[in-house]
């Protein structure tokens, strides 16, 4: 029989989630200077009336409605790829 409880312990894992994602969806409103998407790298490409901070989040840069759409685009090394924007208007 065991003297003492088991202790599982966190073993190094206790930092927390960084909340990535969509905070504001496709059609609903946006105020200046909301998050619109919190990313790490480039999924989505910062359209009309938004900026792309220094570390990839989205944000809007004027009032209005959300919008995203998909368009095709041709890389550097020719290669054609779909890509999201973002838009507010």
């Amino acid at each position: 029989m065991a003297q003492l409880k088991a202790s599982g312990g966190r073993k190094g894992r206790d930092r927390l989630p960084k909340y990535l994602g969509i905070k504001i969806s496709d059609g609903q409103n946006a105020k200046t200077g909301n998050i619109i998407i919190r990313q790490r790298g480039t999924k989505f490409i910062a359209g009309k009336n938004t900026k792309k901070g220094n570390d990839d989040t989205i944000y809007a840069t004027k009032d209005g409605k959300v919008s995203v759409r998909t368009k095709k685009k041709i890389g550097f090394n020719n290669i054609k790829k779909e890509v999201k924007i973002v838009n507010v208007g």
